[in-house]
């Protein structure tokens, strides 16, 4: 596909006006994000990215609109992953709801720099180095299995070394002080647990990209498709987040169809030489695993949930976080 030299600043120009729509004219106040706002938001983008896909066939035929629904599909169920990992941070930390939208916004802003800079960084090592084909291979084969194995999700930001550096070497207050990352008391620049928020967010979403961007060059090399579909996904994950955080435990078997997505990429890209999968074939494949995953969860819901499905399940963490456990760790 031919990418004519103003698509980039185009497409860079149009994130940058949705994310300013966003933070200064519907979130300009701290508030609680509902369920009806989250659910209207989810809409929009999800819209956007599908009907970017139609943008892309007309500019570059139904070869490169197929990969890019297909980048987009692994994007966004990757992304829904990372969902109950959030959910898991902002309880530990204790952050109220009101405060969650702030956080997720600064974090994916730092999410599409950081994609950014590994989508370029995983093209220069496709074009120089062909051999990576099959060390990408390797690595999403092994991914899903692991993935498959270990469906529990366990976060330790303790351990997080970015975040051990900083306390550091920033000293840091005890309680929150409204979305404020630095305040100044007694004379001294302090830091607020809000800082320790986004640095995890951050840190945990470049390591959500080690498994992603291989993903998506299984599918198609083109750094604007790659990019073009990492972004839409990206972007719908705030709204996302608060509508699907409360009751990601009631998707029981997602993780196993993430896993399974990640072994069929895997493997499509370790066999590319040899046999290379139609993209209508890819596109089909993991459309039809996520169906099953999510499916599957709603008919045969876990034995650990309780019967009561309005309430939450016994350890999953709740939107508004605010538990003192979160605010005595700082």
């Amino acid at each position: 596909m031919t990418i004519e030299w103003w698509a980039w600043p185009a497409f860079l120009a149009f994130i940058v006006a949705m994310l300013l729509i966003d933070l200064l004219v519907f979130h300009r106040r701290p508030h609680e994000v509902s369920m009806k706002e989250a659910a209207l938001w989810s809409g929009v983008w999800i819209a956007m990215g599908l009907s970017f896909a139609a943008v892309v066939w007309a500019w570059g035929g139904g070869v490169a609109a197929g990969e890019y629904l297909a980048g987009y599909l692994i994007e966004k169920s990757l992304s829904v992953d990372n969902i109950f990992v959030f959910a898991l941070l902002f309880s530990y930390f204790g952050l109220p709801a009101a405060y969650q939208h702030r956080v997720l916004f600064l974090g994916i802003l730092g999410a599409l720099v950081f994609r950014a800079i590994f989508i370029a960084g995983g093209a220069a090592l496709l074009a120089h180095f062909h051999w990576m084909i099959y060390v990408f291979g390797g690595f999403l084969l092994l991914t899903g299995v692991k993935m498959a194995r270990h469906r529990d999700v366990e976060v330790h930001p303790e351990r997080n070394p970015v975040l051990r550096l900083i306390r550091r070497a920033v000293p840091m207050t005890s309680e929150y002080r409204g979305q404020r990352f630095f305040v100044r008391e007694a004379g001294r620049r302090l830091a607020t647990p809000m800082l320790a928020v986004l640095v995890v967010i951050e840190t945990t979403d470049i390591l959500f990209a080690v498994d992603s961007i291989p993903a998506i060059f299984a599918v198609t090399r083109d750094t604007f498709l790659v990019f073009t579909s990492n972004a839409f996904a990206i972007l719908g994950l705030r709204a996302l987040y608060f509508l699907l955080a409360g009751m990601m435990k009631r998707f029981a078997y997602l993780k196993t169809g993430l896993a399974a997505i990640l072994v069929f990429v895997g493997a499509k890209m370790m066999v590319s030489e040899i046999y290379k999968v139609p993209i209508w074939a890819s596109l089909a494949v993991i459309a039809a695993i996520l169906a099953a995953a999510v499916t599957a969860s709603v008919l045969v819901p876990p034995p650990r949930l309780t019967a009561d499905l309005s309430g939450t399940a016994e350890g999953e963490p709740t939107l508004g976080g605010g538990g003192e456990k979160g605010r005595d760790d700082h």
